[in-house]
This record gives C-alpha cells, structure tokens and sequence, in this order.
C-alpha cells in the first residue's frame, strides 16, 4: 500500500484550523523571501556604493568639486554619499551666514549628517522587524496547528470500541505537517534577520567614523579659512 507524502494530500486531509495555520505559514514564507531577496539586492548596493564613495571621497583633493559633482546626481545620491552631501550643504550655508560662529555652523553641518544617518538607519530596518517576527512566532504557530490536529485525532477516536495505530497514525502526520512548515518558515526568516542585523550595525559603524573624521576635516577647513 503506497502513501502519500505530499504537502498537498496532508492539507487536504487537515481539519479547517490545521489547514489555516498552513496558509497562514506558507504565506510569511512567501513574504519572507520576496524580502530577504530584496534585502539582500538592497544591501549588496549599500556596500558597492560605501566602498565606491570612501575611495572617490579620500582620492579627492578638492572637497567643493567633489561636492558639485555630487550635486548634479540629485536623488540618485543615497548611503554615505547622502550623508556628506547634507552636511556639507548645510556646512556652506551656515558658513555664509555673518553672525554664525566656528562651533555653530560645525554643529550645524553635525547636526544635518546626524539626521541622515537616522534616516539610513530606518531604511536599512526596513522589512526586518517583519523577519524577526516570522522567525521567533512560525514554531509557535505551526505547534499549535500540530496540537490542534492531534486534538482532533484523538478526539475522533472517542467513539471508536478498538483504536490501532493505523487510525491515529494519518492524523498525527498530517498535523505535524504544521510543525514542519513553521520551521520551514523561520529557520530563513533567522539565519537572514541575523545577516541583515549584522550588515546594518557594520555600515552604521562605518558612517559614524565617517561623521567624525568628516567633521574634522571641515573644523580644519574652517581654520584654514580664518588664518
């Protein structure tokens, strides 16, 4: 006698709770890697651009050229390169204004890059929080559709004089299916949560050297301008 083990006959066999959390399951692992894909094209583009503007940024020698050619990208100016772009526009700003002292307009040019990398940091977030979730709840979700399932089981035997193995047996499988898919939803939705978590703290870790080391290039470029 053959079985069938296939996803499709363990879900058309399961009672209408087990079949929900099935559903329930199969679609956070379609969203979860439609978002670790794009996650994962997202930050490849984050670190070809970070290393990309490092070696053009520390290669430059003239600072306001550099800034110009950067002006006329527009909006297609993002990571690192956003964040000296808005510091260095609020930096010529502040700077033509009379009344503004050294500190100030640092701590304006400070300010500007500061907000940016907040700004950088909730687009680098963005869709991990949803992974974090499916990771940590899908066991959760698929054991319950498991207990529930041999809930049923059981309870279907209660009228039954003489209960075999063979009568139990299709109804415990069918609902360990649930178990199975919960891990199969959030053992991804871990492995990419951590990856991801990883990649953002090491570029915020390099965005703040590069807003110190930036902001000391510009104290220097005011005193030079003051001498």
């Amino acid at each position: 006698m053959s079985v069938d083990f296939s996803i499709l006959h363990f879900f058309t066999d399961a009672g209408l709770v087990v079949k929900t959390v099935m559903v329930i399951l199969a679609l956070c692992s379609i969203f979860s890697w439609a978002f670790i894909f794009q996650r994962a094209t997202y930050y490849a583009k984050i670190r070809s651009e970070l290393v990309g503007f490092e070696r053009r940024f520390w290669s430059s020698i003239d600072i306001s050229k550099f800034y110009q050619d950067l002006t006329h990208r527009g909006d297609r100016v993002s990571g690192m390169a956003r964040i000296f772009l808005v510091g260095y526009k609020e930096f010529l700003r502040l700077r033509k204004t009379a009344h503004a002292s050294s500190s100030e307009i640092i701590q304006g040019a400070q300010g500007a890059m500061r907000a940016e990398i907040n700004r950088q940091s909730e687009a680098m977030e963005q869709n991990l929080p949803f992974l974090a979730t499916v990771g940590s709840t899908s066991p959760y979700v698929g054991l319950f559709g498991t207990v529930w399932g041999i809930m049923t089981s059981f309870t279907a035997l209660s009228g039954v004089a003489s209960a075999t193995i063979a009568m139990v047996a299709p109804g415990i499988s069918e609902a360990l299916v649930a178990t199975a898919m919960g891990l199969f939803a959030a053992i991804p939705a871990v492995i990419a949560y951590n990856r991801f978590s990883a990649q953002m703290e090491r570029n915020l870790i390099r965005y703040d050297s590069f807003y110190e080391e930036f902001s000391s290039l510009l104290y220097h470029e005011l005193g030079e301008r003051h001498r």
